[in-house]
């Protein structure tokens, strides 16, 4: 059967992120399947999406999520907190044989996925693609783009500057689950910080300039680790965004232009350093939760296309795609994507 015309379930397909992830696979031709909990919310969702399928499921429930799955191409699930989640929606699309797919954020459990589900997905010859979203995708892409050709390097910074952030209640909920269990990866492992987030400085290009920013524990940390050589990765943000996050006062996102976008912008950019060469590769654009629509389901096209590195087993983005072409094809409908080297030393 071609999969191409078998529909994609999206779980969780009520959600703020879910709802730009439903509208990019109407985008790229395909139908989606709305999986929730909530039958309300779900027909709700589905008013703008009159000739999808929906269907009632729960991750306490694995008939249902069985009985949702079927007849699927592939699974995508934007339902967080990702830690309750992840197991049994990964353990349903294992049970169909069909690709799974996460927007996950949550470094500890993007972390999990790789060590729990490695060996299943590899014997069930299933893709298993953990945090194909804003963190944990787009820096792994921007770090394997960055490495080029080299086949280790001395570190890797990913550089992250928002103007903003908007959190969404799903993220609220999210940073207040996983608030001491956050890992650094140094000295080729990942491992509990030492002390709190130190504080730099990092030159951004104009009109950004240098700015303070301090260490953040991502996803990319996991993904990013996962592939490419190198002993120490760190990631950095601008203190702007924190502040907002920190604020219980800080509304959630909202949209601004017709395709439900806030006015959020995004500029991330990975250094690689070897010796004293250092390369660089940035994304910039708008709305880290509507980025992560065409991020994941990219994903998802090319691992039916058959445009992969590799089959079943838990994959890190650019362990699977090529990671230039793949930001390429982004640019600049959703993002643009720049490689060389970078404007100073930071």
């Amino acid at each position: 059967m071609n999969t191409h015309r078998r529909p994609v379930a999206v779980y969780g397909a009520h959600g703020h992120t879910a709802a730009f992830v439903l509208r990019e696979l109407r985008a790229r031709g395909l139908t989606p399947v709305l999986v929730g909990r909530d039958p309300a919310k779900l027909r709700a969702a589905a008013r703008d999406h009159p000739a999808a399928r929906t269907a009632v499921a729960s991750v306490d429930d694995g008939p249902s999520l069985d009985r949702a799955f079927t007849g699927a191409a592939a699974v995508v699930n934007c339902a967080g907190p990702f830690a309750d989640t992840v197991p049994g929606v990964v353990e349903a699309a294992l049970r169909a044989r069909i690709p799974y797919l996460d927007v996950a954020a949550e470094q500890a459990v993007t972390l999990e996925t790789f060590q729990r589900y490695a060996g299943p997905a590899r014997d069930a010859g299933v893709p298993v693609v953990p945090s194909m979203a804003f963190y944990g995708g787009l820096g792994d892409l921007l770090a394997d783009a960055a490495m080029a050709d080299w086949p280790d390097a001395d570190d890797i910074t990913v550089a992250i500057h928002l103007d903003s952030w908007h959190p969404t209640h799903g993220t609220r909920r999210t940073v207040t689950r996983n608030a001491g269990r956050h890992l650094a990866f140094t000295g080729n492992r990942l491992t509990a910080p030492t002390g709190p987030p130190r504080t730099r400085t990092w030159t951004f290009p104009a009109p950004l300039g240098t700015q303070d920013v301090i260490e953040l524990c991502t996803a990319d940390q996991v993904t990013i680790s996962r592939h490419l050589r190198v002993p120490e990765i760190r990631v950095l943000i601008n203190r702007t965004p924190l502040d907002d996050l920190g604020d219980p006062t800080t509304p959630p996102p909202a949209p601004v232009d017709a395709d439900g976008r806030s006015a959020q912008t995004f500029h991330v950019e990975a250094v690689a350093r070897r010796g004293g060469a250092r390369r660089r590769a940035s994304a910039s654009g708008r709305d880290i939760y509507a980025i992560t629509a065409p991020l994941v389901v990219e994903a998802a096209v090319r691992i039916l296309d058959g445009r992969v590195r590799r089959g079943g087993g838990v994959s890190a983005a650019a362990e699977l795609f090529d990671a230039t072409d793949f930001l390429r094809a982004l640019d600049p409908g959703h993002l643009s994507f720049e490689t060389g080297v970078p404007r100073v030393p930071s």
